[in-house]
């Protein structure tokens, strides 16, 4: 009898640490709610992952399997239920941030005392941390050579399900009093309803994204993927967090897309949207080996940053009545959606470390309650490079301007007019020039919605005056 300890792989298909065990003999798999990760947990990703777990547990039903379901500490639990089952080994996939290493290493320690086998295998990126580095062997910190070779770089095929002969259903009266009978609620788990409405969760639903992707809107992806309106994106971010699907059948479904796309500029797009799944991955190398970066910032400044302390200003942010509307849209998406377009992401991220220069830090907080799809790596890779602070980062000269992003990539506001019903009645150029229109037209236009609550062309010099003065210059 072995364990499968599942965390962020809630699947059976395409599962390194699982097929493996299944290879051994019987696997039982375990999900255990610790309390400790459930702190740093919020209502939309709780909810996403409940809905995920139900839909694994079912497909282990069907099959005559179980998945066994407990509370506390997996350093007390993972020993405990190995024990009642005499399991000779448990195995899991590995996570990359600090306190996930930190966690593993106290389980290892736990398993090792109790005399049962232990074994954790890279599964969540295609390609491990530390097997794509400079010819110094140093890890990257650009990302354009991190690309190159993640690109020509082999790739695993996706892992095969366990059969279900090779699936344990252990009988309740060998389980120990630290597994649970049923799936815990929100409420069981101290959590309250999400505020935002949460796409369904489950292997099913990703690989439906999945195939309506491949299938049209991968082969545009290059060239409208910046315009949050045509929603030309995968929407597979919670999937891929959740690990609901493999990044290695996500993978191979777009070199099948890339087969069968027709001409070259289909093929480019294909490759970009692989370029994006490279991102992905080189923050999580980025945050293997700089765990710090979760609370510091990457880059080093002489001095430190002056952020702003300015609780209104990030009120406003937070509840998108900044008075720019294509910000606003995508806070007010957020809120909605728990989901906020990838362009929009750094939009927002732009105008609240340099527009506001409020710390970064408090809007990755903010994404990290909101979001349904938030991680570790990818959100503070993100926050960083919109706020200069970051690897590869953007200048901090360069400085989004609202408007223009606004009317550059929502021309006709459809996606501004979806999530603020304030404007919808006003012409698009009204919206995108709503911060340089003078009151009584706005009052005119739309009594409802804010003025904008800094002017733009001001704080940009003084963000530029700001990060100068961070890095030393006269």
């Amino acid at each position: 009898m072995q364990l499968h300890w599942h965390r962020r792989d809630l699947r059976a298909d395409d599962n390194r640490a699982l097929a493996a065990a299944a290879e051994d003999g019987p696997v039982c798999p375990v999900f255990v709610f610790d309390d400790a990760v459930l702190d740093h947990a919020s209502p939309p990703r709780v909810a996403f992952m409940l809905d995920a777990l139900l839909s694994l547990r079912t497909w282990y039903w069907e099959r005559g399997g179980d998945l066994l379901l407990a509370r506390g500490d997996p350093r007390e639990v993972l020993p405990a239920i190995a024990d009642a089952l005499d399991a000779e080994r448990v195995v899991w996939n590995k996570d990359y941030s600090g306190l996930a290493r930190e966690r593993d290493a106290a389980v290892r320690r736990a398993l090792d005392d109790a005399d049962v086998e232990r074994a954790s295998y890279h599964d969540a990126i295609i390609h491990e941390p530390g097997s794509i580095t400079t010819n110094e062997g140093d890890h990257y910190s650009v990302y354009t050579y991190f690309w190159k070779k993640w690109r020509d770089r082999a790739k695993d095929d996706p892992f095969p399900a366990p059969d279900a002969d090779a699936l344990a259903s252990p009988e309740p009266d060998d389980l120990p009093d630290v597994t649970l009978p049923s799936l815990p609620t929100l409420d069981d788990l101290g959590f309250e309803e999400p505020e935002a409405s949460i796409p369904e969760a489950g292997p099913e639903p990703a690989r439906d994204r999945l195939a309506d992707f491949c299938e049209g809107d991968i082969y545009r992806y290059e060239e409208r993927r910046d315009y949050p309106a045509d929603e030309c994106t995968s929407r597979l971010s919670a999937d891929l967090k959740w690990g609901t699907i493999g990044v290695r059948e996500v993978y191979d479904a777009t070199d099948d897309a890339k087969a069968f796309a027709d001409g070259e500029a289909e093929i480019e797009s294909v490759e970009e949207f692989q370029s994006q799944l490279a991102w992905r991955e080189f923050y999580a190398h980025v945050l293997n080996f700089n765990p710090e970066v979760v609370s510091e910032n990457f880059k080093d400044y002489e001095h430190e940053i002056e952020w702003r302390s300015d609780p209104e200003a990030l009120q406003a942010w937070k509840d998108g009545e900044t008075g720019y509307p294509i910000v606003d849209a995508g806070m007010r998406q957020l809120r909605e959606e728990g989901y906020v377009h990838n362009r929009v992401r750094m939009l927002v991220a732009a105008f609240l470390t340099k527009d506001l220069l409020v710390d970064w830090r408090e809007g990755y907080d903010w994404f990290r309650e909101k979001l349904v799809d938030h991680d570790t790596a990818n959100d503070n890779g993100g926050w960083q490079w919109a706020a200069s602070t970051g690897t590869d980062a953007q200048p901090y000269f360069r400085i989004f301007n609202p408007m223009t992003q606004g009317e550059r990539y929502d021309p006709d506001a459809e996606y501004v007019k979806r999530y603020v019903p304030e404007l919808r009645d006003a012409d698009p150029e009204q919206i995108h020039d709503w911060p340089e229109l003078a009151d009584a037209e706005r009052e005119r236009i739309a009594p409802d919605y804010p003025a904008p609550i800094v002017d733009h062309a001001e704080r940009r010099e003084l963000a530029i005056e700001t990060f100068e003065a961070a890095r030393g210059d006269d």
